[in-house]
């Protein structure tokens, strides 16, 4: 039973990063060389998405190391995000607006 929580453990930390980084860049890549740009939309949400994720783990490491299980919400949340099956947010293929004036609501006082 040990070995098994080890070999578990072990493959915990392969998926992580082949989900939130691994397939991200090969389907960025691949978006980026496609002529649509929706596909190059939704994998920019996706790296903002990341990014922000990221930097508040940094912030809040502290309080999220009291929580057994974040690891497990992360990567689950990332694979929503990532994998075709789930196509990301609904924002994200929709097409609207909304999110990508949220993010100009925030990002253009910065740039002028």
């Amino acid at each position: 039973m040990d070995q098994l929580w080890i070999v578990l453990n072990h493959l915990q930390s392969l998926v992580g990063p082949g989900i939130t980084l691994m397939y991200p860049l090969y389907a960025s890549v691949r978006a980026i060389e496609s002529p649509s740009s929706v596909d190059d939309e939704q994998w920019l949400a996706y790296w903002i998405l990341y990014s922000f994720l990221t930097l508040t783990e940094m912030v809040a490491e502290p309080v999220l190391n009291w929580f057994p299980m974040w690891y497990h919400v992360k990567v689950a949340f990332m694979a929503w995000l990532v994998l075709p099956q789930f196509r990301g947010p609904p924002s994200s293929t929709r097409g609207s607006s909304g999110s990508r004036s949220a993010i100009h609501a925030h990002v253009n006082p910065i740039h002028t």
